[in-house]
């Protein structure tokens, strides 16, 4: 995979960084277990990042998409003379 396409594939990663900054989910607790009865909770967690994560992440994408096709510049010995 060329530079190109992974600058591109962190270009859109960065922008639902951006746009959705985090995420709930719910898991079961045990709070009792008697053979054949329980009693669960349900607890709620939540993870939340900054907006900025996304945008560093469009940025440095942006670099290495625009970067990442450019051949370095070789110089002949006579330019030097």
């Amino acid at each position: 995979m060329n530079l190109k396409a992974i600058g591109l594939i962190i270009i859109v990663m960065g922008f639902i960084l951006t746009i959705y900054t985090g995420f709930d989910f719910k898991t079961k607790d045990s709070m009792l277990d008697l053979g054949g009865f329980q009693i669960t909770k349900d607890k709620e967690h939540s993870i939340n990042w900054s907006p900025l994560i996304g945008i560093g992440g469009i940025v440095i994408g942006g670099v290495i998409f625009f970067l990442g096709g450019k051949k370095p510049v070789r110089m002949n010995e006579s330019e030097f003379d």
